[in-house]
């Protein structure tokens, strides 16, 4: 049997597919999915594929990238048998996915979206910028994935929309373990992701477990954010429309305490949970924010801070957070902006005090 498996297969054969993917399937002959053996080229089955296929990729460690340029397609591995490393040696590859050094690329266009796209269930390790990066994309779905030692992100989006992030593990990322913004690389106005979702995500041990950067209208919840240098980052500037509008809820977030130095961008974070600079219209609910300590600016269990080009926070709703044992403050606004409400949480010490 050839390495890319693409014919069709015979009622019996459906049957081991069926044990093998957990997929019931009918009586009848129906096209198998593509299937990629260990010691073969997940990208040459993706390039064979049609919109709509599964390249099913088996247990393994391949050592190239994959770029996905198609619609409906989905990527699955089995867990965490599947690993995706970077190529040894020199490569001839010169796709987008390969030169910019990042593992798994969904990569659409300025007026033509890459759309419905899935990764499932592998793991992307040692890339020197991305685990998984995602650029001009609609619905992607990226669940079950474990992205870690990577350079720059785990997992990542830009000028996307309706994303569904869940049960994945980002860890020991070189900056956010999952990333969502407007654009990288231009000014403008925050992006509306149309309802985003951040779900059940397990992000420790990067710089920062997740940062949203100039966009609006997404959801976080039921995440665990540890043992990074800052918990969530909420990052607007003065662009319009502001980022924010977006629901933090029920998370974990505990523990973050790893010291990361300053840069140009920002100044040394250690002890963060949520920070929220220069955004508006936010509801940080319902989360436990626990033992988050250091000295920096930016330390605390939840912390507003005006921007670093003056955008002030505004119409944010801090409540009903379990927020105890975090230093120098359980809750901390160090903004000037208005309408920035503190309610029902519990907590021992506040800046400036009377909001526990």
């Amino acid at each position: 049997m050839s390495l890319v498996s693409v014919a069709t297969v015979s009622a019996a054969g459906l049957v081991v597919s069926a044990a093998v993917f957990g997929t019931a399937v009918p009586s009848t002959t129906v096209a198998s999915p593509r299937v990629v053996h260990a010691g073969g080229s997940i990208q040459k089955a993706v390039n064979a594929a049609k919109p709509g296929d599964t390249v099913v990729v088996m247990p393994g460690t391949y050592r190239e990238t994959v770029l996905i340029d198609k619609k409906g397609l989905t990527l699955r591995g089995l867990g965490g048998r599947t690993v995706i490393k970077p190529p040894t040696g020199k490569t001839q590859s010169t796709d987008a996915c390969a030169k910019a050094g990042s593992g798994i690329c969904v990569l659409g266009k300025k007026g033509r979206t890459v759309d419905g796209v899935s990764i499932d269930s592998l793991t992307v390790s040692g890339f020197k910028k991305n685990g998984v990066w995602a650029s001009w994309t609609d619905r992607l779905t990226v669940r079950r994935v474990t992205s870690e030692h990577n350079g720059v992100w785990g997992i990542a989006q830009e000028r996307s929309t309706r994303g569904r992030f869940t049960g994945n593990t980002a860890r020991a990322n070189g900056d956010a373990g999952l990333f969502v913004a407007n654009t990288v690389d231009e000014e403008g106005g925050a992006t509306d992701t149309r309802g985003t979702e951040i779900q059940e995500n397990t992000l420790a041990d990067n710089r920062i477990g997740f940062t949203a950067r100039r966009v609006r209208n997404l959801s976080v919840h039921d995440n665990t954010f540890t043992g990074n240098c800052s918990g969530a980052f909420i990052v607007g500037d003065e662009g319009k429309p502001q980022a924010g509008a977006m629901t933090i809820q029920s998370n974990q977030i505990t523990d973050n305490n790893k010291y990361c130095a300053k840069t140009e961008r920002l100044p040394a974070i250690q002890g963060s949970g949520i920070v929220l600079t220069g955004a508006a219209d936010t509801q940080v609910r319902s989360n436990t924010i626990s033992n988050n300590v250091g000295a920096t600016p930016l330390s605390g269990g939840v912390v507003l801070f005006k921007s670093f080009v003056g955008t002030k926070n505004t119409g944010h709703t801090i409540s009903a957070n379990v927020a105890l044992g975090n230093k120098p403050a359980d809750l901390a606004n160090n903004d000037t902006g208005k309408n920035n409400t503190f309610v029902a949480n519990v907590c021992k010490k506040s800046t400036p005090a009377g909001m526990c």
